[in-house]
C-alpha cells in the first residue's frame, strides 16, 4: 500500500467517525426538539438505574451518554434526595450502561476498518489489539474507581480530616511509590490496601490480579498479531511492539519501588512512535487526589490528514517565556528550570485529530486536548506530545442544548455574539481553540523541572494551580504577542475565558475535576478586578462589559499575575500558599477569598442545582 492510499483512508476512517459522532449527538436534539420517541436509549438508560425518568434525569442522561460527563447527573440525583452511597451506586451503574454502549459503538468502528479494508493488515491489528485490551481495561474501571476513589480515599479524609494532614501522613508512613534517584514519586501505580488496620501499598499487579492478569493477556496477544505483521508504511513495527511489550512488564511489576521506573520505560517506548495513529495508556492522574493513582485511560487517537502543518502556538509561547522569565529571575539563579522547560518546549510532537476508540477512564469524560508523558525524566530526553482535538469539542458544542442558566447568568446578548461565532466563524474558532486549549497545553510545559511537581505538592494542591498555569501561559503569549496576526480574535478569547470561568464553577462538588474548578476561581479574580465582569447581589445580576479600556486592564492583571505564579513555580513553593491569595478551603470546597466573587460563585452554583438541566426553549439554533 503506498502512502498515499494510507492517507487516503486514514481521511475515510475520521468521516466516518465524525459522521458517527454526529448521530449519536442527534440525542441533543431530539432532547431540545422533545422527540423523546427517538429517545429509547434515555428510557432504557432510566430503567438501568432503575429511576423515574423526569425532563431533567432525561437531560442529564443524555448529557451522560453522549458527553461522558457525570455532573449533572448527580445534582439530579441529589435532588432526589439520595444518601451519598446511593449516589455513588447509581453513577457505578451510568458508568456500566455508558460502557456497554460506547463499546459497541467502537465494535463498529474496528469491524468497519475490516469491512472496508482500510489502512493496512498491521494498522487494521492495531486497532483490533487497542480493542480487546480496552475490553479489559473497562470491566477494570469499576474496581479501581470503587477501591480508590470511593474507598480509600474517603477513608483517608476522615480519618485525617484535612488534605495536609492526609499528605503528611502518607509521607511519614512511606506510601507513596519510589520515583527516579529514589525520591518520593509524584504519582503511583499502586494503591493502598489495609491489612492489620494498617495501610500499605500494593501494585496494580498484586491489589487488582485478576483484572490485570486480562489485561496483560490481552496485551500479549495484541504484541503476538503484530509480530506476525509488517509495518509497510511507516516502517515502526518494532515501535509499536516494544511499546506494547513495555506495557506487559509495567503491569506485571508488583515492586512499588520499581513501578515507575517500568512505567518510563513505557512512555520511552511510546515517544518513539510518530505515526498517525496514536495509542494512548495511563499517562493521568487528576481523578485520586493524594497518591495520584495513575487513571486507567486507554485508547487511540487518529490524526485528521488536513490538519498536519506546522503550528506557530510553540513558538508564542516561547517568546513570551523567555520575556517572563528575563523578568521574574533578574540574577539567572534558576536558568537550570528555564533550560530544562525549554529544551521540552523544543521536542514537542503536536498531534491534531479526535479519538477514535476510547475506554476505562475516558468512559468518565475525555480531554479536549492533552500533552504528556507527565514523567520529566522521559520528557527531558524525548519531549512530549501534544494531543488535541478541535473537531471532536467543535462538533460537541455545537450539539449541545441551550440552557436556561446560561442565559440568566450571562444574559442574551453575550450569548447571541458566542453562538453566532460558535455556528458561523469555524476557521475563526479553530483559532480561538488554539490560543486558548492548544495554548493551554504549550503552557503546562513551563516552568517545571523534574522536582516541581513533588516538592510543591505537600499540601496535595499541585493540580490546583497547574491548570491555571497552563491556561494562562497561553493567554499571555496571545496577549503580550509583538505580531498582530491573531489581535483581531482579542474579544473572542475574553468570551471564551469568561464563559470557562464560570462554566466551571459547575464542577465545585466533583473531586476529580477539582484543579479546573480552582482554575475558575483564579480567573473570576481578574475578571472581576478588572470589570471585565460585575456582580450585583441586590439584583442578581452579572454585567459583562469587554470594552477597549477593561480588555486592556485585564490583559495587564495576566501578565504581571502569571509573573508571580513562574516565580512561585521557579521557588518552588507549595502550591496552597499562592492558591490561598485567590481561594480557601471552607469545610470541603474551595471558595474565592473575594466576597463579591464568593457571593457570585454560591449564587450560581445554587441556581446550577436548581435548573442545571433545564432547556432554554427561548433561542434556537436555527437562529445561527
Amino acid at each position: 500500500m503506498k502512502n498515499e492510499n494510507f492517507t487516503n483512508d486514514i481521511q475515510k476512517l475520521y468521516d466516518y467517525i465524525t459522521n458517527k459522532k454526529e448521530d449519536i449527538n442527534k440525542l441533543y436534539m431530539y432532547l431540545e426538539t422533545s422527540q423523546f420517541d427517538k429517545l429509547e436509549i434515555i428510557e432504557d438508560f432510566a430503567k438501568h438505574l432503575n429511576l423515574e425518568l423526569s425532563d431533567d434525569l432525561r437531560v442529564a442522561l443524555v448529557g451522560r451518554l453522549v458527553s461522558l460527563r457525570d455532573d449533572s447527573l448527580v445534582q439530579v440525583l441529589r435532588k432526589l434526595n439520595l444518601s451519598e452511597d446511593e449516589v455513588i451506586v447509581k453513577i457505578e451503574l451510568a458508568y456500566t450502561f455508558v460502557r456497554d454502549y460506547w463499546t459497541a459503538y467502537h465494535q463498529d468502528t474496528v469491524e468497519y476498518i475490516e469491512k472496508k479494508q482500510l489502512l493496512s493488515p498491521f494498522y487494521e491489528a492495531v486497532f483490533k489489539g487497542v480493542y480487546n485490551v480496552g475490553l479489559q481495561m473497562s470491566i477494570w474501571q469499576s474496581s479501581w474507581t470503587k477501591e480508590i476513589i470511593n474507598s480509600v480515599n474517603k477513608d483517608l479524609i476522615s480519618t485525617h480530616k484535612t488534605d495536609e494532614k492526609v499528605m503528611d501522613y502518607l509521607e511519614k508512613n512511606k506510601l507513596f511509590d519510589i520515583g527516579h534517584d529514589d525520591d518520593i514519586a509524584d504519582r503511583s501505580y499502586s494503591i493502598l490496601v489495609k491489612e492489620n488496620n494498617k495501610y500499605k501499598n500494593k501494585a496494580y499487579k498484586e491489589a487488582f490480579s485478576s483484572e490485570v492478569n486480562n489485561v496483560i493477556d490481552a496485551l500479549e496477544d495484541f504484541s503476538d498479531n503484530l509480530i506476525d505483521l509488517e509495518d509497510d508504511i511507516f516502517n515502526q513495527k518494532w515501535e509499536y511492539v516494544q511499546y506494547i511489550q513495555a506495557l506487559v512488564t509495567a503491569f506485571s511489576e508488583k515492586r512499588t519501588n520499581k513501578l515507575v521506573h517500568y512505567w518510563a520505560e513505557v512512555d520511552r517506548a511510546w515517544m518513539k512512535i510518530t505515526t498517525p495513529i496514536q495509542i494512548g495508556h495511563p499517562l493521568e492522574y487528576y481523578e485520586d487526589h493524594y497518591r495520584k493513582a495513575v487513571a486507567l485511560e486507554w485508547d487511540i487517537r487518529l490524526t485528521n490528514p488536513q490538519y498536519q502543518k506546522e503550528n506557530i502556538r510553540a513558538s508564542k509561547l516561547e517568546n513570551m517565556f523567555k520575556d517572563i522569565y528575563s523578568s521574574v529571575d533578574t540574577t539567572n539563579t534558576k536558568k537550570d528550570i528555564y533550560d530544562f522547560s525549554l529544551k521540552s518546549l523544543k521536542k514537542v510532537q503536536l498531534y491534531l485529530g479526535r479519538p477514535a476508540l476510547f475506554f476505562g477512564a475516558e468512559f468518565n469524560g475525555l480531554f479536549s486536548a492533552q500533552v504528556v508523558p507527565n514523567d520529566e525524566k522521559v520528557s527531558k530526553e524525548f519531549g512530549k506530545k501534544i494531543f488535541a482535538f478541535s473537531d471532536e469539542i467543535l462538533q460537541s458544542q455545537r450539539a449541545k442544548p441551550f440552557l436556561k442558566l446560561s442565559r440568566e447568568i450571562l444574559g442574551q446578548e453575550f450569548l447571541a455574539q458566542d453562538r453566532n461565532f460558535l455556528f458561523k466563524s469555524t476557521q475563526d474558532w479553530h483559532k480561538v481553540y488554539d490560543i486558548t486549549t492548544i495554548g493551554h497545553e504549550f503552557g503546562h510545559i513551563l516552568w517545571c523541572d523534574e522536582e516541581t511537581e513533588m516538592l510543591m505538592n505537600k499540601s496535595a494542591n499541585f493540580k490546583n494551580i497547574e491548570e491555571f498555569k497552563a491556561t494562562t501561559g497561553g493567554l499571555v503569549s496571545f496577549f503580550t504577542d509583538n505580531s498582530s496576526d491573531e489581535k483581531y480574535l482579542e474579544e473572542h478569547v475574553v468570551s471564551d475565558t469568561i464563559k470557562r470561568a464560570i462554566g466551571l464553577i459547575g464542577w465545585m462538588e466533583v473531586d476529580e475535576v477539582q484543579p479546573y474548578y480552582c482554575e475558575g476561581l483564579i480567573h473570576l479574580n481578574g475578571l472581576f478586578k478588572c470589570e471585565v465582569i460585575v456582580w450585583s447581589n441586590e439584583t442578581n445580576k452579572l454585567t459583562i462589559n469587554t470594552n477597549e479600556e477593561n480588555i486592556e486592564k485585564l490583559k495587564m492583571w495576566y501578565t504581571n499575575t502569571y509573573s508571580s505564579l513562574a516565580s512561585h513555580y521557579l521557588e518552588k513553593q507549595d502550591a496552597l500558599i499562592w492558591l490561598n491569595k485567590f481561594a480557601i478551603k471552607e469545610d470541603k470546597y474551595f471558595l474565592p477569598t473575594n466576597k463579591n466573587i464568593k457571593d457570585f460563585v454560591l449564587y450560581y452554583f445554587d441556581r446550577y442545582k436548581k435548573i442545571g438541566q433545564e432547556l432554554d426553549t427561548t433561542d434556537s439554533k436555527d437562529n445561527y
